[in-house]
């Protein structure tokens, strides 16, 4: 098997050559050349185009994408410390064949556990626009996003052979136990961006931090979960012939509540006003397509409920991640419009019920 590669400078021609082959995807022509570009905005990862140039005729890929951990060492260490490349590479080995989302397929996956010595090379979906988490998305958008939900948490839904896999098993939701994370984090927070948080996120972070408990779900309904099921890691494509919605960046998966993804989604994707007007309907269709995939005992009204629940998500996602990963300008701003879009999303949802 072809070693790793680390750092996305030492990639050559004769090691993508060897990667391409080993995985089927390239059987003939050989590569000759590598254009390298840096793409995307990634919190933890480097991610990076590499074009290739073959010499003779070829069916191998025109290129694909690397990712690796982040420059910033701040970013590499959250990464290692919340297993956060771990997860990814751990996706791909375990899960992804189980499961009908699209995704990447991705050719080679390593890591060297304990470190931020982490590769992946994948499809490179050279078509897809990178949907943007800040400028948010449109109502049939959103509906396509919720309706891939569906196909990731349907395959494996209330599957208890997923407490099997190790290092699914150990990462089962923790987020029903907000306070002490929360708590540690909000002052933190709050102190870096107070005049930029709502009135209704001052309240509701508030309380999240004081909370003991989210009222546990019901355990039927575990299942596969990206968790971090939001625009900037989902690639539009309206070419003919393409896929028209691609999710990467499978560095959070947990086995959680699957609607969890589609409140956490929803809750920054559209103003705050769309959302109101959209959001049962957008349940209902992720709901339909469950049981379209065959997820039975698992009614709409419980769909919701565990919907309204899981409304604290984004919010808590913007606390935790913004003070582990590297500062700057647009993560500043994404990161207020997921609090700020949560926070609004709980009061409408009268969510607040569900801590104690």
């Amino acid at each position: 098997m072809t070693s790793a590669v680390w750092d996305p400078d030492d990639v050559t021609p004769a090691w993508l050559q060897a990667v391409l082959e080993e995985s089927g995807a390239l059987r003939k022509g050989t590569i000759a050349a590598v254009d390298a570009q840096p793409i995307g905005t990634g919190q933890v990862g480097s991610n990076v185009r590499y074009r290739l140039t073959y010499s003779g005729e070829t069916d191998g890929p025109a290129s694909v994408v690397g990712k690796f951990a982040s420059r910033s060492e701040d970013s590499r260490a959250a990464g290692v410390q919340t297993l956060t490349y771990e997860t990814e590479v751990a996706f791909y080995r375990d899960l992804a064949d189980s499961v009908q989302v699209s995704r990447p397929h991705c050719y080679f996956a390593d890591i060297e556990p304990g470190t931020a010595n982490v590769v992946l090379l994948l499809e490179d979906i050279s078509d897809g626009v990178a949907g943007d988490q800040i400028a948010g998305c449109s109502d049939d958008e959103a509906m396509m996003v919720v309706l891939e939900a569906a196909k990731l948490h349907g395959p494996r839904w209330g599957d208890p052979t997923l407490t099997k896999v190790p290092w699914l098993a150990a990462k089962i939701e923790n987020a029903f136990a907000p306070g002490p994370a929360v708590g540690m984090m909000w002052p933190l927070f709050l102190d870096r961006y107070q005049d930029r948080l709502s009135e209704q996120s001052l309240e509701v972070g508030a309380k999240l931090a004081a909370a003991e408990t989210w009222l546990a779900p019901d355990p039927a309904a575990m299942t596969i979960c990206h968790c971090d099921y939001r625009l900037d890691n989902m690639l539009f494509s309206d070419s003919a012939g393409s896929r028209p919605l691609t999710i990467v960046d499978w560095q959070t998966v947990q086995l959680g509540t699957g609607v969890a993804d589609v409140s956490y989604f929803i809750s920054a994707a559209m103003p705050a006003d769309r959302r109101r007007a959209t959001e049962r309907d957008l349940v209902a269709g992720y709901h339909s397509r469950l049981v379209d995939l065959g997820v039975a005992e698992y009614e709409f009204d419980q769909c919701w409920d565990d919907y309204r629940r899981h409304s604290f998500s984004g919010f808590f996602m913007a606390v935790f991640a913004s003070m582990v990963v590297g500062r700057t300008d647009r993560g500043d701003t994404m990161f207020m419009t997921m609090a700020n879009g949560a926070s609004a999303q709980v009061m409408d949802l009268g969510a607040l019920e569900f801590l104690a």
